[in-house]
């Protein structure tokens, strides 16, 4: 938890991808609702054609088969977008994406929710392979120039921002949410979830195995060391290392 200025209201409402995937209605609706995001037979099918033809297709192909037909899933693809094979979209309505982008293999961007905006994608920016961008009717937003390492792992639950030209190593875990855990009388799952969100300000850098909390800012220009867990807000330009993660005297 964050212990720095004003915190903002922890969303509570956060729901559980078990209740929604076994809840009452058919198994198309469901996978609708889940995956596509929106109603009708024609979304469904427009989804499911465009990933049977572009999705797994290795090589050049591959390439350019996604580069045509998965900007007519997108809410906004701009130009010289690059999509590695196995590159799953969920709720694609819900995601933007700038110029210049590359997006490498099996990543998922998941934009899930019912009144969130989604995923937002800068100018520029970098997505490394086996990364999961995952929303819970949160947000993220990837400024212009960020890099994003392999296997990294961004979830929101409310908002979760990366600052422009921001340095996300391999492995990072930037969590915006938070299990509830004040009643020691029940089981942690049934107490539900909340968040805050996180905010890592322009040209930071995380390094590699990095987690950030939720409630968490990081700081324009500031660096967290590799390995660091991140509880309270890092300082703009400072430099942070430990677990829990501590900031060390001022650079020169």
């Amino acid at each position: 938890m964050s212990t720095g200025g004003s915190e903002p209201t922890p969303r509570r409402d956060i729901p559980r991808a078990q209740d929604q995937l076994f809840a009452q209605g058919g198994a198309a609706a469901k996978y609708s609702r889940l995956i596509v995001g929106r109603p009708g037979w024609l979304a469904l099918a427009r989804h499911e054609l465009v990933l049977l033809v572009a999705q797994h297709v290795p090589g050049a192909l591959g390439l350019a088969l996604r580069k045509a037909l998965y900007p007519v899933l997108l809410g906004r693809c701009g130009r010289n977008v690059v999509f590695g094979q196995n590159v799953v979209l969920r709720h694609p309505h819900k995601i933007r994406i700038g110029d210049n982008v590359v997006i490498d293999d099996n990543c998922l961007l998941d934009a899930k929710g019912e009144a969130n905006a989604g995923i937002t994608i800068g100018s520029g920016v970098f997505i490394g392979r086996n990364t999961i961008l995952s929303c819970k009717d949160g947000d993220i937003e990837i400024e212009d120039e960020a890099n994003i390492g392999f296997n990294c792992e961004v979830f929101s639950a409310s908002r979760v921002r990366i600052g422009r030209a921001a340095l996300v190593a391999a492995y990072c875990y930037l969590i915006g949410g938070d299990h509830d855990v004040q009643d020691r009388s029940t089981d942690v799952l049934s107490q539900g979830r909340q968040s805050r969100g996180i905010s890592v300000g322009a040209g930071a850098w995380l390094g590699a195995r990095v987690s950030v909390l939720d409630g968490v800012t990081i700081g324009e220009r500031a660096v967290v060391g590799a390995h660091a867990v991140v509880r309270s807000d890092v300082p703009e330009g400072a430099t942070a290392v430990g677990v829990p993660a501590r900031v060390l005297p001022a650079r020169s």
